[in-house]
């Protein structure tokens, strides 16, 4: 089998006209869920860590919740039954978008958990002693030390985020997979398009997982 595979059909011109497009929507849709998530995300652990009841559980079952359900399940769920609610499609790209930022929310909202408890007691009596009200703490002092601590988790999560755009391949949208699948099936050549996929997969993960290893040894010396 590998003795028939030719990669002379790999060119700039079948990059630039299948795959191109699609490489930067799975870029867009990976800055946008990761820039969503962690908003949203940042909002379910405050919620859950406000103390208050009626706002740590609706959070909690949100985000316990969409971490039992794998995503490609969520992103066929919401392509799917959405139309039929609102009565019209809303487009495949449209719908990967949303789904991911509601989807990634869960997961930084367990690394903004974890990294908003990861800063000292002391530095939120120290705030509470200067008068600060809890927002003004959580804003001035604890989110600044607690971004900073887990930002290699939080790359490393977008880094697994722009893997699984892959999956919005199920409902049609055009990601980086999706361009390598048209240029093979134009070509006639599958195998070797779904094996530049993979090289191609690899190699733009591995650099952004060296990248990350650099930043959080730079992170370990400041501190």
């Amino acid at each position: 089998m590998l003795m028939h595979i030719d990669w002379s059909f790999l060119s700039w011109e079948l990059l630039r006209g299948f795959v191109l497009k699609g490489f930067i929507f799975s870029m867009v849709l990976t800055v946008i869920a990761t820039l969503g998530g962690v908003f949203f995300g940042t909002l379910l652990a405050l919620m859950r860590l406000s103390g208050k009841k009626w706002l740590m559980a609706p959070a909690t079952i949100y985000v316990n919740g969409m971490r039992s359900i794998p995503l490609v399940m969520v992103i066929l769920w919401f392509f799917l039954l959405v139309p039929l609610i609102i009565g019209r499609p809303i487009g495949a790209e449209a719908s990967a978008i949303i789904t991911f930022v509601a989807f990634e929310a869960a997961y930084f909202s367990e690394i903004m958990r974890a990294g908003i408890q990861s800063v000292p007691r002391g530095q939120v009596f120290a705030g509470q002693a200067l008068g600060m009200t809890y927002s003004q703490n959580m804003k001035l002092v604890v989110l600044p030390q607690a971004f900073r601590n887990m930002l290699p988790v939080l790359l490393t999560q977008t880094i697994i985020l722009f893997q699984d755009t892959s999956l919005v391949y199920a409902i049609g949208a055009y990601d980086m997979l999706k361009g390598f699948d048209v240029a093979g099936k134009n070509f006639g050549r599958p195998v070797e398009a779904y094996l530049a996929a993979a090289v191609a997969y690899f190699v733009i993960c591995y650099s952004l997982s060296w990248a990350v290893k650099r930043l959080h040894k730079k992170i370990a010396i400041i501190r």
